[in-house]
């Protein structure tokens, strides 16, 4: 029997884990892989006290240090969280761990575009994190479809590798952040081609080519490539858990200004759970929102295990 079970290992889960581990709470993180939001990150110049680092290195330095409190990390996927009386249960599918309370720090994971081929040549030349792969294209040609800071993330650390990046998006005008626009813009070998969307991917056991439209125009037209980074944003995977806590429209789990959960269908605490990061309905979807807010669920958790300061309803 665990005090906390941390779903998740990215920034909220990770620090969770460390300050409940420093509370002297027994406490084990339990996810599927380092956040792979965050480790497709290759530039991050906006963490206090890091002038400069990538979302990999971040994670490694927030891991190790989550091991050096003596708190376990099993990387499994969590497929269910029960409550079974005060306590509840998360298995996986190699086992069952017992705890009194849980932390749901999950996150997002990527959004595929939908496209019937988009199966059959994944990892066959359709990726979906260009830090893992990019490696692979050294020196070939390359595309990157979306239009948010991860499409352009990708786009300048692919333009360092690859020999031509293409940077597809469905509109004229980018989500991402202008400082980013504008250096990606300044890389020779990055072409933009907006208003278009990829209606296919081409090739025989790998990919050769991806079919786009002009939105615009109607039409179309085949690009040559040898690999394309799909970064058309990230979902909330929460069906595990839909029955637990309470989700808004977009799957994510509310909360409250203490990380505290509310019972579905209702305004009243669910005691013992707490969420924390980007898998809850916060405004804003930062790094460093998610690790402070990672701290307070572990604080949260704390104050209901030694019953100090538990609140039972939203007011």
């Amino acid at each position: 029997m665990y005090d906390v079970i941390v779903v998740g290992a990215g920034p909220a889960g990770l620090t969770a884990a460390i300050y409940t581990s420093r509370k002297n709470l027994t406490t084990i993180v339990v996810s599927k892989d380092l956040s792979e939001h965050i480790i497709t990150t290759p530039h991050i110049e906006n963490y206090p006290g890091l002038e400069k680092t990538s979302g990999m290195e971040l994670l490694q330095n927030m891991e190790q240090q989550v091991k050096n409190f003596g708190v376990e990390i099993v990387y499994e996927e969590v497929l269910s969280v029960k409550q079974e009386g005060k306590n509840f249960s998360v298995a996986t599918k190699g086992k069952k761990y017992d705890t009194k309370t849980v932390i749901l720090a999950f996150g997002k994971t990527p959004r595929n575009l939908g496209i019937t081929t988009e199966e059959k040549f994944r990892g066959k030349g359709v990726f979906y994190c260009s830090t893992c792969d990019a490696p692979l294209l050294k020196n070939k040609i390359t595309a990157v479809v979306g239009g948010g800071n991860s499409a352009l993330n990708s786009a300048l650390y692919l333009s360092s590798i690859a020999k031509k990046v293409y940077l597809i998006h469905r509109r004229d005008e980018f989500r991402g952040f202008e400082t980013m626009v504008e250096k990606v813009k300044q890389k020779k070998n990055v072409e933009f081609v907006l208003d278009s969307v990829v209606e296919e991917f081409k090739g025989e056991k790998f990919l050769q080519s991806v079919k786009i439209k002009n939105v615009k125009t109607n039409v179309r037209k085949e690009i040559q490539v040898d690999g394309v980074f799909v970064e058309a944003g990230y979902e909330v995977k929460a069906d595990f858990i839909k029955n637990l806590v309470k989700l808004d429209e977009n799957n994510h789990i509310v909360v409250n200004e203490k990380c505290e959960t509310f019972q579905p269908s209702s305004n009243k605490i669910m005691p013992g759970i707490f969420a924390a990061g980007d898998v809850t309905n916060g405004p804003f979807k930062q790094i460093v929102i998610a690790a402070g807010e990672g701290a307070k669920a572990g604080l949260q958790a704390y104050n209901y295990i030694t019953e100090s300061n538990i609140s039972t309803d939203m007011s």
